[in-house]
């Protein structure tokens, strides 16, 4: 299944916290012309929905549930910003906003404010799975070195052609050398093919 472009917006869902009534209603008409739904959402509710995207009001800040913003966090926030005293800021930058838009509201700028926060969300999705790989193969590397270290005394090689023999037999086999190099430790030898 396809990811749905940041561009576009229609059919998604979106969780509404706005103190200013005029400010509500700019946005809850501009959200219609998108094709957006809006759920409005008063803070200290319970969040009983799945939202594509969050707008919160700095006023209703800081959130002291913790569930609230656990729920929250699964989607991008949007921050609605009134004041721009450090205090406030900290309290927005607490919830690690994907975008925001200063108050009070115009029309403009809100398309170009979820864009971006759909978009700063996919690319932070991205670099998290990235990291989580990293990791892996990070913790992966004990156990090439183990490899190495194995092929090492039992062909009597230096560290280069034990590392060249365990990459050519990963090759072969069209395994990743982590993979092999598992095998090679748990099986105490090369593969045939190699040996």
């Amino acid at each position: 299944m396809s990811k749905p472009s940041s561009f576009s917006l229609r059919g998604r869902k979106a969780l509404v916290a706005i103190k200013d009534e005029r400010d509500a209603s700019i946005v809850k008409r501009q959200f219609e012309r998108l094709g957006i739904e809006i759920v409005t959402w008063e803070p200290g509710a319970k969040i009983d929905c799945r939202p594509d995207v969050t707008l919160i009001d700095d006023e209703f800040l800081p959130l002291t549930s913790p569930a609230q913003r656990a729920s929250l966090g699964r989607s991008p926030v949007i921050a609605l910003l009134g004041t721009e005293t450090p205090s406030r800021l900290k309290l927005v930058l607490d919830l690690d906003p994907a975008s925001f838009l200063v108050k009070p509201l115009r029309s403009a700028g809100i398309y170009a404010a979820l864009v971006m926060a759909f978009e700063r969300n996919e690319r932070t999705n991205e670099l998290k799975q990235q990291v989580v790989k990293l990791e892996q193969r990070l913790r992966s590397r004990r156990i090439v070195l183990a490899a190495v270290l194995q092929v090492m005394h039992t062909h009597a090689l230096a560290e280069p052609a034990a590392f060249a023999l365990i990459r050519r037999a990963a090759m072969e086999q069209r395994k990743t050398i982590e993979d092999i190099s598992a095998e090679i430790t748990a099986k105490g030898s090369l593969p045939r093919a190699i040996g």
